[in-house]
């Protein structure tokens, strides 16, 4: 595996129960920068997120990371090796408050002040609500402290569902500039993401699902550029749908 790729799925399958959600999965991500993971709903974006994180594990193939297997091994020791993951539902606990949030994301031990100074800076809405019980939080409110308790602590890799999904184009926008700061640091990030502006906007690299598989992967300025590539793969054009 190439020194630069961060993470490699190669011939990836997970059934869940009965259903055979990928099939035979590649997918390569880079180190630094963003790939987003594109496709229709129901073709295994989330399912992929969600087995490179361990919480499904696949029954085929094989997950690197870091030049390191990871395919079987447990949640919490992925996320030890540096990989953090935000769900589409977020994963915040409504009843703390959101600094009792953050304390609980902050896995070894005291929040590191410059760290946390520089995410209030990221999530200005992270130190205005510090106090305030996260279940009060607005839908954009809430994903921002979701990407918030995500990088409290240094990853090497964030894995991120849908962060915009229902959000107001303020809001949109508000997160898009948050990921573009985050993306200038030693993070890579792996999103899925339906806005495709806003996807087309961020992404570094591109990998496109359909039916378990990823049917199409290279840069994101190359698809953006290509309104009949992106008929072909996704029956839509990224231009049509902001």
């Amino acid at each position: 595996m190439s020194a630069d790729i961060l993470l490699s799925l190669s011939g990836v399958h997970t059934h869940i129960g009965p259903y055979h959600i990928l099939q035979g999965v590649d997918l390569q991500v880079p180190e630094g920068g963003v790939t987003v993971l594109l496709g229709r709903n129901g073709a295994g974006k989330t399912t992929t997120l969600r087995t490179i994180m361990g919480l499904w594990t696949a029954s085929q193939g094989d997950i690197h990371f870091a030049d390191r297997e990871i395919t079987r091994l447990a949640t919490p020791e992925i996320s030890r090796r540096g990989i953090a993951f935000v769900p589409e539902d977020m994963g915040i606990f409504t009843d703390l408050t959101v600094a009792e949030n953050m304390v609980l994301a902050a896995a070894s031990g005291p929040m590191e002040g410059k760290r946390l100074a520089w995410i209030k800076e990221l999530f200005p809405p992270i130190g205005t609500f510090w106090n305030s019980s996260a279940g009060t939080l607005s839908g954009g409110q809430k994903q921002m402290l979701a990407v918030a308790r995500a990088i409290i602590e240094p990853r090497r890799l964030i894995l991120i569902d849908e962060p915009t999904k229902g959000l107001a184009p303020a809001v949109i926008k508000a997160m898009t500039d948050a990921l573009r700061d985050l993306k200038d640091t030693d993070t890579t990030i792996l999103l899925v993401e339906q806005n495709f502006a806003m996807a087309s906007s961020i992404g570094d690299t591109v990998a496109v699902m359909d039916d378990g598989r990823i049917i199409h992967s290279g840069p994101m300025q190359a698809l953006a550029g290509d309104a009949a590539l992106q008929e072909k793969l996704m029956g839509l054009s990224l231009e049509t749908h902001q």
